[in-house]
């Protein structure tokens, strides 16, 4: 193993290296801000500074999954790894509060005493030095655009073997690693397989300095429908009975002023109209409510109904997406009103619901690509006035019934085709595990 002054070294990494030790005494404050605002959990604040490792007997496969849409495209793959290797153990980081709920909510039952979920250290070099020499890893899997200097170089001082899966790198990500060439060579190199989630991506990180990179798909399109308590479809379905349900899901600021603006145009046209709103966050409940002056509002969280008489539902609660896609007529899906970049828009696929975005979808350009080329999304021209062009679009999806129908087809046939895309990549990663993992895990203990 090469001592750790032998990871890469360039002007740039030394740079962050230096900087994020300096700052470093300042960052338990800004995460205890953090704990006040929901973002952090307080008795795991020890896993940011890279302690709390518990690690088992065997071998050990680290995965990091930022947030929840990656955390959600990584599960199939996690069950792939675990049925051809039934001796794996999996840490799964993440870091956000979100993804770790949902983590506990969707993984299987059968998977969760080989799956250890942790937070991810803050990437300041002694607490990720920490939390590698604690766990001592076989192997290292980063999944779309988590690329952190002092972490990868700290990986790399260990000789642990490194991937990046479904990896993301946007023209505007790429032109800022362009201005230190040096450090993204430095760091791309190390990575023993790279894998993009489009070919543009592919190209980007091979121009960068991941001279492999390839691109065999996006493990997005192979994720699971969302889920949904049966029983509960069944007693809102029911209750809703033949209304017209218009869902806004993964809403952000700014889109929910739209979304409500838009409502009180089409339901002169579509009596009974039911507008459903999911903000991304679901905090916001009360302060998206609170827009909906002069309806008949019911949240979620407070426990109500959408009752007979209720013209907006704010269904803030989380992990709730796919009951709600279930029940609606047709879906926005959020994010793309205001420039965030938009929102999965195969959960809906999948779901066999018809998606409309608006035109800040780049976070989604490839997907939504696919989608148009079949005729499988409606994508919202805002112009001047938003709210005129979504309530025109919804209003035309909930008359033309069959059209909708025709494009949700569409899109659940593009959702459906990387099945086998799990099987693949994890026969490509447990290579990795053999000799050159066991070896580093072995040294550290």
């Amino acid at each position: 193993m090469r001592s750790l002054h032998e990871a890469p070294v360039t002007i740039g990494g030394c740079v962050w290296h230096w900087g994020t030790t300096a700052i470093a005494p300042a960052l338990p404050l800004h995460l205890r801000r953090r704990v006040a605002r929901g973002k952090e959990i307080a008795d795991r604040l020890p896993e940011r500074y890279g302690l709390n490792a518990d690690r088992p007997a065997g071998r050990l496969l680290w995965l990091h999954a930022a947030s929840v849409g990656e955390t959600l495209s990584v599960l199939p793959l996690i069950e792939a790894l675990a049925t051809a290797d039934p001796a794996l153990t999996i840490l799964l980081t993440t870091g956000t509060v979100t993804s770790a709920t949902l983590l506990a909510r969707r993984l299987p039952a059968a998977l969760a005493p080989r799956v250890l979920h942790r937070f991810v250290p803050l990437d300041v070099p002694r607490w990720v030095a920490r939390f590698l020499d604690g766990w001592r890893p076989d192997a290292a899997v980063l999944v779309e655009s988590e690329i952190w200097p002092n972490m990868i170089a700290a990986v790399a001082a260990r000789d642990i073997p490194l991937a990046l899966i479904n990896g993301r790198m946007s023209e505007r990500s790429a032109r800022w690693w362009a201005r230190v060439p040096g450090l993204a060579r430095s760091l791309l190199s190390t990575f023993r397989l790279v894998l993009g989630q489009t070919e543009a991506d592919a190209a980007r990180f091979r121009a960068l300095g991941a001279a492999g990179a390839a691109c065999w798909g996006n493990l997005k399109y192979a994720a699971a429908p969302l889920p949904v308590e049966e029983a509960e479809r069944r007693r809102l379905a029911a209750m809703i009975g033949d209304r017209p349900v218009f869902l806004a899901a993964s809403t952000h600021p700014g889109e929910e002023a739209i979304v409500i603006a838009a409502h009180r145009r089409i339901a002169a046209a579509h009596p009974g109209l039911l507008t459903v709103i999911v903000p991304r966050h679901p905090e916001r409940g009360t302060e998206v409510a609170a827009l909906g002056t002069g309806l008949i509002v019911a949240r979620r969280a407070a426990g109500e109904d959408p009752s007979p008489t209720a013209e907006l539902y704010i269904a803030d609660t989380l992990g709730e997406l796919g009951l709600f896609y279930r029940l609606a007529r047709l879906a926005f899906v959020g994010g793309s009103l205001v420039p965030h970049g938009g929102q999965n828009p195969l959960e809906p696929a999948r779901l066999h619901c018809p998606v409309l975005t608006g035109p800040h979808t780049w976070n989604f350009a490839e997907i939504l690509a696919r989608l148009d080329a079949v005729g499988g999304v409606t994508r919202i021209d805002i112009g001047t006035d938003p709210a005129a062009a979504l309530a025109e679009a919804v209003s035309a999806m909930l008359t033309e019934s069959d059209r909708g129908r025709a494009q949700a087809e569409a899109a659940a046939g593009i959702a459906a085709e990387e099945a086998g895309l799990p099987g693949r990549v994890a026969a490509a990663l447990l290579p990795l595990l053999s000799a050159d993992g066991k070896a580093a895990a072995a040294s550290g203990g």
